[in-house]
């Protein structure tokens, strides 16, 4: 595991962070072979929250809510990202990839023209908890050829900060430590945060990017409003803010997710995200020709 220590990373200046737009529940529900999760970006999100699409959070020892997976779908024009707190997940797709993803591991696929996955549990018993989020993929590349990696928990790289906080950087930059992945337009930034104790973790933020946090243990606090487990906070977009403050009494574990919006249409069928309905008709058809 990449570990910096507290002595090694560099502090993150925020002097006008951000406030909290908003509060959000999420909302009930189950995917694929009846996979019981939360669906906390809704669609009804996806334009305020440009380029990111969708959150499932999914969590559940029990295992008729979580044995029966997701089997054989399809996807085109964005990128999934699955991040496994516990738990194993089988990944094979229609481009020859195939990897499992466990505790602390990472999944990134690029659907692009159009992939056929699926991911099923390697386990009959026990804890299976973690996130998928959809990442939207800019227009000029949206029907690139699919990509997919895996990242073991291992790969991940982590620091600790002065205050004892420890960040998992899975995409994008924290205090100067580079994360496992990177993307250049839309510029993700994805940080699983734990705090064990009481303190407050700053991260610079580009004023023009829309931001969110999801807290999954616990609870934070985000300038005067307390956020509590389960609840996503939606960060005010302020042309004058430098990035956003997090204070918790501990233990709490939550994500921080921003990045650069697109500023593009947004036509979605399901498993298939493009810019028109001309291309969602033309989606549809290729996947049921056989062509993904």
């Amino acid at each position: 595991m990449t570990v910096a220590t507290s002595t090694a990373v560099q502090d993150e200046r925020v002097l006008r962070p951000r406030g909290v737009e908003r509060v959000v529940a999420g909302m009930a529900t189950s995917d694929g072979a009846g996979v019981k999760l939360t669906r906390v970006l809704t669609q009804d999100l996806q334009r305020r929250l440009d380029p990111y699409l969708m959150l499932d959070a999914f969590g559940t020892d029990r295992p008729e809510d979580y044995i029966g997976g997701f089997p054989d779908h399809p996807h085109r024009g964005f990128e999934t990202i699955t991040y496994m707190i516990a738990g194993r997940m089988r990944h094979r797709d229609s481009a020859g990839h195939e990897g499992l993803l466990s505790n602390g591991g990472v999944q990134w696929m690029t659907a692009g023209r159009g992939v056929i996955h699926s991911e099923l549990p390697e386990q009959e018993d026990g804890v299976m908890e973690g996130f998928q989020l959809w990442l939207n993929l800019p227009a000029r590349v949206k029907m690139a050829a699919p990509w997919y990696r895996d990242f073991q928990s291992d790969d991940i790289p982590q620091l600790v900060t002065a205050e004892g906080v420890t960040a998992r950087v899975i995409a994008g930059t924290s205090h100067g430590v580079a994360g496992a992945m990177r993307r250049d337009v839309t510029e993700p930034l994805y940080l699983d945060l734990h705090f064990d104790g009481p303190a407050s973790f700053a991260q610079a933020l580009p004023a023009g990017h829309n931001a969110f946090i999801y807290v999954y243990r616990g609870s934070v606090k985000i300038g005067e409003t307390e956020v509590p487990a389960q609840r996503m906070a939606i960060l005010r977009n302020e042309t004058e803010a430098d990035g956003v403050r997090l204070q918790s009494d501990g233990p709490a574990r939550a994500l921080l997710i921003a990045g650069c919006p697109l500023g593009e249409p947004i036509a979605q069928y399901g498993p298939f995200v493009m810019n028109t309905n001309e291309e969602i008709f033309q989606a549809v058809e290729d996947f049921r020709a056989g062509r993904f």
